[in-house]
């Protein structure tokens, strides 16, 4: 496919007023102000200019956003970089995992600390002592070599990526330790951790040329941080009425640090407004429409960020055709699909609540999962088919039909949109191709050898292997259960590689994998749980990678040194995150109980993460998908996603003058609900209505506010959340000190949870006739 066609995505990022009248002269985060002790002509003699207009990107975002000038002899590794970079790195990763096991879990974005720590470089640039150490040897170095820039800007930023986010394979560790009550020592979790995060490297170095040399791959969350980046290193006139971007930043993060103290603490129904449940008290149904998170969350709203951004990110940072695709594809899971089979009573749906993650007996009752394990922590049959088979709530049971369709309709996607740019790129190769300008910039620096990549690839498969087979009684997955899942994380890394890279969505491998290895090796959960990390983590994590290459690409960073912060960043990174997981597991006595009353600790992220290792491990997909289980017609959504990009890509050649239609992007439509369970309704509701305000109204009628505090907005949120929840546990939650009054009901809709169906008895809930 033709470049051009790329360009027909219209993301909003930069608006179009904002372009410089000079076409060539793009305003660049990447040029730093001169410094005293450089004159004008030094500058200009050091820098890389582009002098014809069709040397700029064919993105227009791209074009509008990015230098196409570098400057090389800006120092990048100085010691404001390590220690910044370890500290924000270091942070993200704490903070991250602290929120990821509480009821509403917050991301933190490398946003955040990319804002927090410009004061601190132009601290530390002022204050730490010039002098150069080692002076005339080879070993000269000094603390201080002059302002801070940018470059070292954005190698903090790469640290601070590694923190952001989580850490996958933690989720094996909590479910054996909190769910499956198995032992697990620290030094394997850690290997498992480790594996799982640094193997995407090896995926990465594979498809850098598909998908970070290209322009028509311009990966549109990297632009966020790009303008910040402009933002922050621009010297800036407070506009007359107004603030600057840094003053702007200090009030949103006063406002939200002090905010959360209310829906973090004393007025917690904040989370989920489910005013239709206020109406009708006593009525299943009306909760069932109304509970935003037990429910279809028609009408409830979210007034609390870590609500908005919990499972979706940031929507300040989402492109708005992304957002519509994921509105669209929301309301017809949601308010389509499930109401059509709860109410059709299709297995017995009317048995269970209409949205659970729980599983359930056949008579609506939870299933007792640890009736049906043995001794070796492998299925028990015989207990199993005493026990009688497992169920599943309408919701539940229509997302995984929805992940189904969702794989097929990113492979077929990507061959119809896109097949013929991967043919090209592949023939091109091996032969001299065309460069845009920022390929043309990166190749005068040394590229990381990739040997270097194949090193770290080999040697992390045959650390893998090695675990899996010296302690296979704690991981069950053997040796070609690890091949397998590499296998499995090459095949997808470019084509959802290509699909985050032009939509900011990114699918999942989780569900094939966990149904390859599920029908291939049943009756052990945590084999199933360390195939999936290691098939879907080892490619979610090349993705990441991939993304933080661009970055590098768009600001100029040497390759090596990017290189080098990736890693040293992603190591930090892993043994922050388990000795965090490991310290709160060890000292919150009810974590992961969802039984516990008022408890903040429910790991929702990973009781799905449990629940899925039941589906697919220890009973496995045969049992409950397949020919022996009751789900067996789910497996026509297979067929349905493959077929859905069809229609859409014969729309588009049959009306190439409807722009819009191109905008349909079916993996991302198909796979909205990819998130719930454990996110629910008011999660995507909240969502979805600030990303329309943002990224469409706001946008389209006020651009120069939105192009002037819309990202440092979301950071500033983020940040403020943060700090005042780590404040919250410390002062208050570790004495266990709470407010106990009908504001800090969660939800406020305890018959949401109901099943309908006539004689079915739950404790709490009426019984029908």
């Amino acid at each position: 496919m033709e470049e051009s066609r790329f360009e027909e995505i219209k993301a909003p990022l930069i608006p179009k007023d904002e372009k410089s009248e000079d076409p060539n002269d793009v305003a660049s985060p990447s040029s730093p102000s001169p410094s005293p002790s450089s004159s004008s002509s030094e500058i200009t003699n050091q820098k890389q200019q582009i002098s014809s207009e069709e040397e700029n990107s064919p993105i227009k975002q791209v074009a509008l956003t990015v230098s196409t000038s570098d400057d090389p002899t800006l120092p990048v590794l100085t010691f404001r970089m390590w220690f910044l970079g370890t500290f924000s790195c270091i942070l993200l990763s704490f903070l991250n995992q602290f929120f990821w096991y509480r009821t509403e879990p917050l991301s933190i974005t490398s946003i955040s600390a990319q804002i927090a720590v410009v004061p601190l470089g132009q601290l530390m640039a002022a204050k730490i002592t010039d002098r150069v150490f080692f002076r005339g040897t080879k070993w000269e170095f000094t603390l201080n070599p002059g302002p801070f820039n940018v470059k070292e800007h954005v190698l903090i930023t790469i640290f601070a990526n590694s923190g952001a986010g989580s850490v996958y394979a933690i989720h094996v560790v909590t479910v054996v330790k909190r769910f499956y009550k198995q032992h697990i020592t620290f030094f394997v979790s850690l290997i498992v951790i480790l594996t799982t995060q640094i193997l995407g490297f090896g995926w990465a170095a594979i498809f850098r040329k598909y998908l970070v040399e290209p322009a028509a791959m311009w990966w549109p969350a990297n632009l966020v941080q790009v303008s910040l980046f402009r933002a922050l290193h621009e010297k800036e006139e407070r506009p007359k009425g107004g603030v600057t971007r840094i003053q702007f930043f200090l009030i949103a993060f006063t406002c939200s640090f002090t905010y959360y103290l209310f829906p973090g603490y004393l007025f917690q129904m904040l989370t989920s407004l489910s005013w239709i449940c206020w109406i009708f008290p006593q009525s299943i149904l009306a909760q069932q429409l109304g509970s935003g998170l037990y429910g279809l969350g028609i009408g409830a709203i979210g007034i609390d960020w870590s609500t908005i951004s919990s499972y979706l990110g940031s929507p300040l940072a989402s492109p708005w055709f992304a957002t519509a695709n994921v509105a669209a594809g929301f309301v017809f899971v949601m308010y389509v699909l499930t109401p059509i089979c709860y109410w059709f009573n299709l297995y017995n749906a009317k048995n269970f609540p209409i949205f659970s993650d729980d599983l359930f007996t056949k008579d609506g009752q939870v299933y007792n999962i640890s009736a049906i394990i043995d001794d070796n922590f492998h299925l028990d049959y015989d207990a199993y088919e005493k026990e009688g088979p497992l169920y599943l709530s309408t919701f539940f049971a229509v997302t995984y039909g929805v992940g189904f369709a969702a794989l097929t309709a990113t492979i077929a996607h990507v061959a119809l949109f896109h097949g013929r740019e991967i043919w090209e790129q592949s023939k091109a190769s091996f032969q001299d191709r065309k460069m845009d300008i920022h390929t043309k910039l990166m190749r005068r620096y040394k590229q990381v050898p990739e040997w270097w990549f194949i090193c770290i690839l080999i040697g992390n498969i045959a650390a893998t292997i090695f675990a899996c087979e010296y302690y296979n009684e704690q991981l069950q997955l053997p040796w070609w259960g690890v091949l397998l899942a590499c296998g499995i994380a090459i095949v997808f890394t470019l084509p959802i590689g290509i699909i985050t890279a032009i939509t900011n969505q990114t699918p999942g491998l989780n569900i094939i994998t966990e149904y390859v290895i599920g029908y291939i090796y049943p009756g052990y959960p945590v084999a199933n749980m360390c195939f999936k990390v290691y098939g879907y983590i080892s490619m979610t994590q090349a993705i990441t990678f991939l993304q933080d290459f661009k970055l590098g690409h768009y600001m100029k960073i040497p390759p090596r040194t990017m290189f080098m912060a990736q890693i040293v960043g992603t190591i930090i990174a892993c043994f922050t995150y388990l000795i965090t997981a490991w310290w709160l597991m060890e000292t919150i006595p009810d974590i992961c109980d969802t039984t516990a009353s008022n408890s903040v600790w429910t790991c929702p992220s990973d009781t799905v993460f449990y629940d899925a290792s039941v589906i697919w491990g220890l009973i496995g997909p045969r049992r409950i998908f397949g020919d022996l289980g009751t789900y067996e017609a789910i497996n026509w959504f297979f067929l349905a996603g493959a077929i859905a990009p069809v229609l859409v890509w014969s729309a588009a050649k049959a009306f190439p003058t409807q722009e819009w239609i191109r905008l349909i992007n079916m993996p991302v439509l198909i796979g909205a609900t990819g998130m719930m369970p454990p996110a629910t309704a008011v999660n995507y509701t909240s969502w979805v209505v600030l990303g329309f305000i943002s990224g469409f109204v706001v946008y389209r009628y006020r651009p120069d506010l939105w192009q002037r505090y819309n990202y440092v907005l979301s950071g500033s949120l983020d940040a403020g959340l943060a700090f005042m929840g780590v404040v919250i546990y410390l002062c208050l939650g570790i004495e266990n000190v709470s407010v106990n009054w009908w504001g800090n009901d969660l939800d406020g809709c305890p018959l949401a949870t109901c099943p309908t169906a006539a004689g079915v008895v739950v404790q709490g809930c009426p019984v029908f006739s």
